[in-house]
C-alpha cells in the first residue's frame, strides 16, 4: 500500500473514492460540509433518514455530479463527544475492510483528519495506518492458491490510500504519524503470519530462519543463532530441558540493532519461543491444543518489533533474545521431580513440565545480562492461563522489579492503545516457589499463578531493571475468530520509540 497526504479541499479533489466521516443527529464533518456545497446528495440522504451516524455504518453514493471524486463513501462515527480512538478505529476499520474488497486505484480519506491539529493529527494519522493493515490482514498462506485468490475473483483494493489533513502544517505531522503506523502495520502483520503458522511449519528453525532473513535485509541489524551444543558450553541447562523430548533442535536466536553510539546500552527484548507446547509429560488436555501453536507468541512479538524498528531506523541500540524449541513428551522428556540447573547456576525442580516457557526464558534472561549488559530488560511470553482468568483478553499482565519502568511500559500501552495491568511482585509470592530439593520449584501453586510465575524470573534479573509481559489473554483470539491479534506490538513499540 502506498499511503500519501494532501491538504487539498475535498471537493476538487481527484479519486476513485473519498471516504467521509458523519456524526449521528446528522452532525456532518468538515469534510461532507465541503462536498455539500457542490452536490445535494449528501444531504439528501441524511435529510431522508437514510443514514443515522452509527459507529461504523456505511453507504455508497455514485452520484458525484460536479465533484471530482467519482464516489462517495458515508461512515458513520457515532456521537460527536463520543467520538474517541476506539470509535475512530472502529470507523476506520469499517470503512478500510469494505474498500479493501473493490479494485479501485486509489483512495481519500477524510474520516478523523481533516479537522485536527496538533498532536492529534500525529497520533490519528499513525492509528490510520495501523488500521489498514489490521482491516486488510488475511492469513492464506496455507490454503490452496484457488482458496487464495477466492477463484480469481477477489478484486484488490487500492493501491494508493491519501490521508487529508486542513494545511501544511499538519500534513508534516500526518507523514510522521503514517510512517510509525505504516511500520507498526507491517511488524504486527509479521507477528500474526509466524503465530498463525502451524507448528509443522513454524519450527525453531523456521524461526532463526526469518530472524536471519528479517537482519539481512535491514540496516543496522545483525543476527546469530546458537545451536544446543553452544547452549550447552554456557551451561543453559534448563532452556535445554524443555527441548529435551523433542525432535526438532533449539535455537537461541539474538538480533543487535545499532541505531546509536555504541557506548550507549541497550533495551533489550526476550520473547518466549516455544513453537508448540503439548505440556510435556505433563500433557495438556486435548481440547483447543491446535492453540498451543501459539505459544511462540513472545518470540513473534519480538520479531514484528524489530520489523517495525528495520522500518523506522530510531536513534536506539536494541538486542533482541529468543530461546525457542518445541515442548514434547518422550523417552528423553523431563520428568516431573527433575532438577536441572540454570545457566545463572541456581538449580531448578521441575515439578510440572508444562510451566516450561519460564525454564527457556530464564537462561535467555541470564544470557541477555551476561552479554549484552542492558539498561532495561522487557521478557514477553504467553505464559499462564492465570493471566487470561484475571486479566481476560483486554489486559496483558505486567510485573517489574523498577517502577520507573513498569510507569514507562503503562504509559506506552496507553499511548499505543495496548494496554496493560501491573500487578504485584514480592518475598510473600517467592515463598511459594521453595523446594526442599533444589534453589526453587517452577511453579508455585494455584494460588496467584501468574505472579509466582513472575517471581521465578525476577530470581534470574536481579541486578538488572527489569519486566515481565504475561501475553497469554492477549496474543490471540480463540473461537470462530480464532487468530493472532500482533498484541504486544503496538506497546513495544512505542515504549522503545519514547524510552
Amino acid at each position: 500500500m502506498q499511503f500519501n497526504v494532501s491538504a487539498e479541499r475535498p471537493d476538487l479533489f481527484k479519486t476513485d473514492l473519498a471516504i467521509v466521516g458523519v456524526f449521528k443527529d446528522q452532525q456532518a464533518g468538515a469534510a461532507v460540509r465541503a462536498l455539500s456545497r457542490k452536490t445535494a446528495a449528501i444531504s439528501a440522504v441524511l435529510k431522508n433518514g437514510d443514514f443515522t451516524g452509527n459507529t461504523g455504518e456505511l453507504l455508497l453514493l455514485t452520484d458525484t455530479a460536479g465533484l471530482s471524486c467519482k464516489r462517495i463513501l458515508l461512515v458513520g462515527c457515532g456521537k460527536r463527544d463520543k467520538f474517541d480512538r476506539q470509535a475512530y478505529r472502529k470507523a476506520l476499520r469499517a470503512a478500510f475492510a469494505w474498500s479493501g474488497k473493490k479494485g479501485y486505484a486509489d483512495a481519500a480519506c477524510y474520516l478523523g483528519l481533516d479537522s485536527v491539529k496538533g498532536a492529534d493529527v500525529f497520533r490519528r494519522a499513525r492509528i490510520a495506518a495501523e488500521t489498514w493493515h489490521d482491516a486488510a490482514y488475511r492469513f492464506t498462506q496455507m490454503k490452496s492458491k484457488a482458496a487464495q485468490d477466492d477463484n480469481g475473483k477477489k478484486p484488490a483494493g487500492p493501491k494508493k490510500l491519501i490521508f487529508a489533513v486542513r494545511d501544511s502544517k499538519a500534513a508534516a505531522a500526518a507523514r510522521k504519524g503514517i510512517k510509525q503506523g505504516d511500520a507498526l502495520g507491517q511488524g504486527m502483520s509479521l507477528t500474526r503470519d509466524l503465530a498463525n503458522l502451524p507448528g509443522n511449519v513454524c519450527t525453531p528453525a523456521y524461526l532463526a530462519k526469518t530472524a536471519r532473513s528479517l537482519a539481512r535485509g535491514a540496516k543496522n541489524m545483525s543476527c546469530k543463532v546458537l545451536s544446543e551444543a553452544d547452549m550447552k558450553k554456557l551451561g543453559m541447562g534448563s532452556l535445554l530441558s524443555v527441548t529435551a523430548g523433542s525432535d526438532q533442535p533449539a535455537h537461541l536466536i539474538v538480533l543487535e540493532y545499532k541505531g546509536a553510539a555504541a557506548g550507549r546500552k541497550p533495551t533489550a527484548l526476550v520473547g518466549k519461543g516455544i513453537t508448540f507446547d503439548t505440556g510435556g509429560i505433563s500433557i495438556k488436555p486435548a481440547a483447543a491444543m491446535d492453540e498451543m501453536k501459539y505459544d511462540m507468541s513472545g518470540a513473534a512479538s519480538v520479531l514484528g518489533t524489530f520489523k517495525a524498528i528495520a522500518e523506522l531506523q530510531p536513534r536506539q541500540n536494541i538486542v533482541g533474545v529468543i530461546p525457542t524449541c518445541e515442548n514434547m513428551p518422550g523417552g528423553s522428556a523431563t520428568k516431573p521431580g527433575d532438577i536441572v540447573t540454570s545457566m545463572s547456576g541456581q538449580t531448578i525442580e521441575v515439578l510440572n513440565t508444562d510451566a516450561e516457557g519460564r525454564l527457556i526464558l530464564c537462561d535467555a534472561l541470564t544470557y541477555a545480562q551476561k552479554f549484552h549488559k542492558p539498561a532495561a530488560i522487557v521478557d514477553i511470553a504467553t505464559l499462564t492461563g492465570a493471566c487470561v482468568i484475571a486479566l481476560g483478553s483486554h489486559h496483558s499482565g505486567l510485573m517489574a522489579n523498577s517502577d520507573k519502568l513498569a510507569g514507562k511500559l503503562l504509559a506506552a500501552g496507553r499511548a499505543a492503545d495496548d494496554r496493560a495491568w501491573q500487578l504485584p511482585l514480592g518475598k510473600d509470592y517467592e515463598k511459594q516457589l521453595a523446594s526442599n530439593f533444589a534453589d526453587m520449584a517452577n511453579i508455585g501453586g494455584r494460588e496467584a499463578g501468574t505472579i509466582t510465575a513472575g517471581c521465578f524470573l525476577g530470581k534470574f534479573t536481579r541486578d538488572t531493571d527489569w519486566a515481565h509481559l504475561d501475553i497469554a489473554g492477549t496474543a490471540w483470539r480463540g473461537g470462530k475468530d480464532k487468530g493472532s491479534t500482533g498484541r504486544p506490538v503496538p506497546l513495544l513499540l512505542e515504549f522503545l520509540l519514547n524510552n
